[in-house]
């Protein structure tokens, strides 16, 4: 396999209403799907389905969503042979998704956390690790050395961003963030802050890594390490849902750039996917 992916499972339960509910209310929805998700896996997916040879290195439970995931990876044709089980519950996720197709969620990790990532092997042929924030701390630096020593660069979605140190962000080839994700890195307090002024503060930050800042229906800023900043239109589509896209354009990515695209081809091939899969209606 040229790309090894590790991080969290999640069970995804995706509620459909007009709004987020405010404390103490219980608000009546329209729909609900039960759907395959953790970023780790959807990423997994997005790049197998783009022609990427992927493994996939994680934990999950052997209860019935725990089966009903793994079954998910084998059908993407992704490689399972390093996913780990466990005894407790599978990770899960709670989404409410809105009328606008924004939406809100919180994840549970459960058997994520019991992840041993002394056991994960990084095989002779992997060409790149995707890593992102969603397993127990650690996780990120010890797969990086790992990737370090096999000589296979490292791709970080930095999702979420809270626990992400300096450290982390050492040796990178590509570091990839949202708007929220890169303010909450760089320490910034504003909800809406620059992204030039944002990308140009991690470069800063990770001085050896492509740094890519995704801002949604406004397309993505990025730099080269040591160069100017650039910027790539979105696409415009009907939005039906964003849920689960930020994932899709990292999975894609990845696999155009071990398919030799540049970095601005990679990027716009990355929007194409992520454009598809929220025009979706799932």
């Amino acid at each position: 396999m040229s790309l090894l992916v590790v991080g969290a499972l999640h069970w995804d339960v995706v509620v459909q209403a007009s709004r987020l509910p405010r404390i103490d209310e219980t608000l009546r929805g329209s729909g609900v799907t039960y759907q395959f998700g953790g970023k780790a896996g959807n990423q997994a997916i997005a790049a197998a389905g783009a022609g990427a040879d992927v493994g996939f290195a994680g934990r999950n439970g052997t209860d019935e969503a725990g089966q009903s995931m793994q079954a998910a990876l084998q059908d993407a044709g992704v490689d399972i042979a390093q996913l780990q089980a466990g005894a407790g519950a599978s990770g899960m996720s709670v989404a409410i998704l809105m009328e606008d197709g924004n939406y809100g969620a919180v994840i549970v990790s459960a058997e994520n956390h019991m992840f041993d990532v002394d056991a994960v092997q990084i095989p002779d042929e992997c060409r790149l690790v995707l890593l992102q924030n969603e397993m127990a701390a650690g996780v990120i630096p010890a797969m990086a050395t790992k990737a370090q020593r096999a000589g296979a660069g490292v791709i970080l979605n930095a999702a979420p961003a809270q626990g992400v140190g300096k450290t982390d962000l050492a040796h990178l080839h590509t570091l990839i963030v949202n708007r929220v994700e890169g303010a909450d890195l760089l320490g910034i307090a504003d909800s809406a802050p620059d992204p030039v002024a944002v990308v140009n503060g991690l470069q800063e930050l990770a001085p050896q890594a492509l740094v890519i800042l995704t801002l949604g229906g406004d397309g993505v800023v990025f730099a080269e390490p040591g160069r100017a900043v650039q910027s790539q239109a979105a696409r415009r589509v009907s939005v039906h849902s964003t849920h689960g896209a930020g994932d899709v354009f990292v999975g894609a990515y990845a696999a155009a750039i071990l398919a030799g695209q540049s970095l601005s081809e990679a990027i716009q091939l990355g929007q194409a996917a992520a454009a598809a899969h929220i025009s979706q209606i799932r």
